[in-house]
């Protein structure tokens, strides 16, 4: 089985990319625009629309761009990724607000009460929400919802949505420039897919700083109030309500950590689903897709730097997250071990559903044990990653993470070790 590489300074790439880098690199004139006035006027001339809706996206876009220019070290191609990446985002939220314009009946759609699994990365929320999203009377957001929560103007030759295909095409760029990366986190189009995307549209989101070197601009984010994000969020979800039909909900990301107390006082009611696994491996897990992800935009990788910013982020993800979770109401918050999901994801799914007031019958057992066939772990290789690797010292993380790991049995030894099937612990 293919291992992923963990020579992070050397980042493994196409030789046409590695060539066309090489060269654009030399001609100034190959250079491709970041500043934030030529962006905002690209996407509104391409969409023929003008709105942008709250948040105003000037004050955060010029403090991306100029972090992107000065901290990230992209290379040509990385500087192209990322204008494409803010364009669709730009273009993808003028659209959405001239779609609501034009369907007021849209805010009559309720998206309060979503189930929202938000825990540390790489603690198996990505299979949990595969799972979940299997279940009848629970709806996903998909890849193609994300990246395009409003349809384009004009369907495609054969009356198809054109979402479907701009996120094939997203999906088939990534897995080109970065195959390393699918072993960590598989991207699919048609598969459920983060909200993060969303609130990166409202340009105030932890995808920047997980994907590239931006610590101005993260910096600038944790100081920034989240709810007019969590408002954009929110508005998207009843958008995509209003096109498919009502259904509950089932959110999923890490960025949510740091906002439990916004999302809960802009989606009320919703239940928090925490998947717990031993930060010292998650946090190495991490650090490794940080690396990934960093080498598709640029050759200028640091390790040691990246160990550094995420490990204080977990620290303050937890804090948060424990700030909002001690002065919630009961019930808000519910449970998983990372290793009975592995283990025993069926009976850890169910448990979680009745948790959840959801039904279970043979008929939903088999379309979640098929959405686990349609994941199987090492699909695209097996991630390894090593703390060593980016100058983290285990002990001085177990004493930083002490009280999490005791507070929910975490520990070298003892994580490994599984309770009684499906337990599911509420708070």
């Amino acid at each position: 089985m293919k291992e992923t590489s963990t020579d992070y300074r050397h980042p493994q790439r196409p030789a046409p990319v590695r060539l066309y880098d090489t060269f654009a690199g030399q001609v100034p004139l190959a250079r491709v625009s970041l500043d934030p006035e030529v962006l905002l006027a690209k996407a509104r001339r391409a969409e023929g629309l003008q709105d942008f809706g709250p948040p105003d996206p000037a004050e955060p876009l010029a403090v991306l761009c100029r972090s992107l220019q000065a901290e990230a070290a992209l290379t040509p191609t990385g500087r192209f990724v990322q204008q494409q990446r803010i364009l669709a985002a730009l273009r993808a939220r003028l659209r959405l607000v001239a779609w609501r314009a034009a369907h007021p009946e849209v805010a009559t759609h309720d998206v309060t009460a979503p189930v929202v699994i938000s825990a540390l990365q790489r603690t198996g929320t990505t299979l949990l929400h595969r799972l979940l999203a299997a279940h009848p009377d629970l709806r996903a957001l998909r890849s193609w919802e994300a990246l395009n929560p409003a349809p384009f103007p004009r369907p495609t030759w054969n009356g198809s949505d054109k979402r479907h295909a701009f996120a094939r095409r997203a999906e088939t760029v990534a897995k080109y420039l970065a195959p390393d990366f699918f072993a960590v986190h598989p991207v699919d189009a048609e598969a459920p897919e983060e909200d993060v995307i969303l609130l990166d549209q409202a340009l105030c989101s932890t995808l920047p700083e997980a994907t590239i070197r931006t610590p101005t601009y993260a910096a600038w984010v944790e100081a920034r109030d989240a709810e007019p994000a969590y408002r954009y969020l929110h508005d998207a979800l009843q958008a995509l309500s209003a096109q498919v039909g009502p259904a509950r909900w089932v959110l999923k990301t890490p960025h949510h950590m740091e906002y439990l107390d916004t999302l809960l006082a802009v989606f009320p009611g919703a239940r928090i689903v925490w998947t717990h696994r031993d930060p010292l491996v998650a946090v190495a897990s991490f650090c490794s897709m940080v690396a990934h992800a960093r080498g598709l935009v640029s050759d200028d990788i640091d390790p040691e730097g990246i160990g550094a910013h995420w490990s204080r982020k977990i620290g303050r993800m937890i804090d948060r997250a424990l700030a909002t979770r001690d002065q919630a109401p009961p019930g808000t918050f519910l449970d998983v071990r990372y290793d009975d999901l592995v283990q025993d994801p069926l009976g850890t799914v169910h448990a979680l559903c009745d948790a959840l007031d959801l039904p279970w019958s043979p008929d939903i057992e088999a379309r979640i044990e098929a959405a686990r066939a349609r994941s199987p772990r090492h699909q695209h290789g097996k991630h390894v990653y090593r703390l060593a690797d980016f100058a983290l010292d285990p002990a001085m993380l177990a004493e930083r993470f002490a009280p999490y790991r005791t507070r929910f049995v975490l520990s070298e030894g003892v994580s490994d070790r599984r309770p009684s099937s499906g337990s599911i612990r509420r708070s």
